[in-house]
């Protein structure tokens, strides 16, 4: 698949891992269903990179009960040994909960030990129940973020030694070591369909994600919004990847693919209308051609997500999309 006037479109996988055979019940847009239980994952990985996927992004959760393994740089690097081609993701880093020097050493070490395979997507966080358990007021997300984030950056990049006085951290006369392998830094991705979200990413990102949970609608209604932001920002579109996470089930029957795409988007998202409006479903040939439809509204990268079947999931993803 390609996009008129682009490069040809980049295919990568969302999830995660955890260690409990079954996941915790009552999880929404959690590791119920984005996560495999550890050596499924592992293998998971492994079969993708073998298929020609380009890249995985791990979601980050804490504190669900169902044994997820939350250390996602810790787990990403044990993935940087036992690959040699597939870049390696988070979707993300939730920023407000890390020490912001701590952060940046285990970034540039990943980076660093993948040989320049790390994609750092960041984000704010959501879930409440993950800011009580840190004893963080959520209220205190979006200020955390932005400080964060802005350290980062400038930690990931500089080579000099540097301070920084902020509201919620401060450091003295500190360089990040090692250096990270990709320059300035490894590239950063933002997600989020807020018109300030979509500003955001378009000034300070080096690639824009949005939900798997908005609708497929909403995608296409953003995408040129966020083209519009690169232009005013002096970036170029045609440089700056622009993806869409896919909740999917493909089968040969059309609706058992339906129904279990339905069933994921209602047990996990608690949303029974969300296989239609944002998740894609069929057999192959309408799996392609929905995907296509994205790829129409400008995303020149998707992050599929399988809901069930994984492995089986995968190698059919990858005929239907032209790696195999």
């Amino acid at each position: 698949m390609s996009r008129a006037g682009a490069k040809s479109v980049k295919f990568g996988l969302f999830g995660g891992a955890r260690t409990s055979k079954t996941a915790p019940t009552g999880e929404t847009g959690g590791m119920s269903g984005d996560s495999l239980n550890l050596n499924e994952y592992i293998s998971y990985v492994l079969l993708a990179e073998e298929l020609g996927f380009s890249n995985i992004f791990m979601v980050e959760h804490h504190f669900t009960g169902g044994g997820q393994v939350s250390c996602l740089i810790g787990l990403l690097t044990y993935l940087a040994a036992r690959t040699t081609r597939i870049r390696l993701g988070t979707a993300v880093i939730v920023l407000p909960w890390h020490n912001p020097a701590l952060l940046a050493e285990s970034v540039a070490t990943l980076d660093l030990l993948s040989g320049g395979r790390f994609d750092f997507g960041v984000g704010k966080g959501y879930k409440r129940q993950e800011f009580d358990c840190f004893a963080m007021a959520p209220e205190e997300a979006a200020d955390r973020f932005e400080e964060t984030l802005g350290f980062l950056r400038k930690a990931l990049s500089s080579r000099e030694r540097f301070s920084h006085q902020g509201k919620f951290w401060t450091f003295r006369d500190v360089v990040i070591e090692p250096e990270p392998v990709q320059t300035p830094h490894p590239p950063i991705w933002l997600g989020g369909g807020h018109p300030d979200a979509l500003r955001r990413a378009a000034t300070i990102a080096d690639g824009w994600m949005g939900s798997g949970g908005s609708s497929n609608a909403e995608f296409a209604r953003s995408v040129p919004i966020m083209r519009q932001n690169l232009e005013k920002a002096g970036r170029d579109p045609k440089k700056f990847p622009i993806s869409k996470r896919v909740f999917l089930s493909v089968h040969e029957r059309a609706d058992v693919a339906r129904a279990e795409c339905n069933h994921w988007f209602t047990t996990v998202y608690h949303n029974p209308n969300g296989a239609d409006a944002s998740g894609v479903h069929g057999t192959p040939e309408q799996v392609r051609a929905r995907l296509e439809e994205l790829v129409a509204h400008g995303a020149d990268h998707l992050l599929l997500n399988p809901v069930c079947r994984h492995a089986e999931q995968l190698e059919a993803l990858a005929a239907i999309v032209g790696l195999s």
